[in-house]
């Protein structure tokens, strides 16, 4: 059987509402995806407002948001449907929604953008709250893409997702059970764009700013000291470590912009280098890297030129994986949800098990 699913995603760089339209296949125990279109909607500014200070609304408005969000969600999956001429033919959509709050210590994470309000809107069949089942089985809730890259993305030792967080998956290949182990190594693109936007830039195209800059090494280690790189894992970070922790940190130091990105860039990778265990093996061992940092050439130079040292050699693959990852396998998650099978990985996240995740909202008619 084919699933005709939608999947959508708001990462925390606040960029847009990711779209991807999949075509999802099991057979034998082995899944196939073909995407058929997959496109981003930037927010107009005053959604990204409404986003960004969510945090800082009263349960009321917050409430309020919440619903307003899941129905603009639905007026861009219809418009969607309607410019790609796939009105009909959507069986499912599973949306991730907006994170706002991710506090795993309290078993409590928000994602804005209510299911119910998608579903009527669209008339489609929503799977939403994808990570609050791993939540209350005393998991972290994240990293929750492993699912899909276990699924459907073949044979690779390391995932890393460079996004508002970069995040990296590890899979042991070593163990009969194929364990999967992964979470957030570090702010990224989130930091990234906080520092372009001060010279009046959306980011830093290509990383071509950062790469005129120079690294400050006080800095540097200044960052690397912070208390969440020594935790074990599993371990995630809510978007506010790299707003409210790391960004203020570099501003403090007093530093230009193009040395403050050059800066971070070097920050991000060491801590990727760190995430990654030593092999005794002398064979390669390969990186998927998608998310909008993949874009960013220089970051990728930076990375393949450190991992070299590990034996590790990066991969990017075709644009619409870099951009889309994330936004597929929300689609993959619904679809396993409405299978009602497992689709959080209790060895990634730490919770007590694996877990079916997502709130299940009927949007077609009987």
């Amino acid at each position: 059987m084919v699933y005709r699913a939608l999947g959508l995603m708001s990462g925390s760089s606040l960029d847009g509402l990711d779209l991807c339209y999949v075509h999802l296949q099991e057979t034998s125990g082995k899944w196939r995806y073909e995407i058929v279109r997959a496109d981003c909607y930037a927010y107009p500014k005053h959604w990204m407002d409404k986003l960004k200070n969510a945090i800082d609304l009263s349960a009321k408005d917050y409430a309020l948001l919440d619903v307003e969000y899941g129905h603009y969600l639905g007026s861009l999956v219809n418009r969607f449907l309607n410019e790609h001429g796939f009105l009909f033919q959507v069986q499912l959509i599973g949306s991730h929604g907006h994170t706002t709050f991710h506090m795993p210590e309290y078993k409590m994470t928000a994602q804005l953008g209510h299911g119910s309000a998608i579903a009527a809107e669209t008339g489609i069949n929503v799977v939403s709250d994808l990570r609050a089942m791993d939540l209350a089985l005393g998991g972290q809730g994240a990293p929750i893409v492993p699912i899909g890259e276990k699924l459907l993305l073949g044979d690779f030792d390391f995932f890393l997702n460079l996004g508002g967080i970069a995040n990296i998956s590890i899979h042991d290949k070593d163990s009969n059970a194929g364990t999967v182990i992964a979470f957030d190594v570090c702010p990224a693109n989130r930091v990234l764009n906080l520092l372009s936007n001060r010279l009046g830039k959306e980011y830093d195209e290509g990383g071509g700013i950062a790469r005129s800059g120079e690294v400050q090494q006080q800095l540097l280690a200044r960052l690397a000291q912070l208390d969440y790189y020594a935790k074990p894992y599993p371990k995630s970070l809510a978007n506010d470590f790299g707003t409210d922790v790391v960004y203020p940190i570099i501003t403090e130091a007093g530093s230009g912009i193009p040395d403050a990105l050059r800066t971070m860039v070097e920050h991000i990778v060491q801590e990727i280098k760190k995430s990654i265990p030593p092999s005794a093996s002398s064979t390669s061992r390969r990186l998927l890297t998608t998310g909008g940092g993949a874009l960013n050439i220089f970051l990728v130079d930076r990375l393949r030129e450190v991992l070299k040292e590990l034996n590790v050699e990066v991969i990017i693959p075709e644009e619409n994986l870099i951009k889309y990852k994330e936004s597929l396998i929300m689609a993959l998650m619904g679809v396993l949800r409405w299978r009602e099978e497992n689709n959080v990985l209790s060895s990634v996240t730490g919770a007590a098990r694996d877990s079916i995740g997502g709130a299940v909202w009927i949007g077609q008619e009987a």
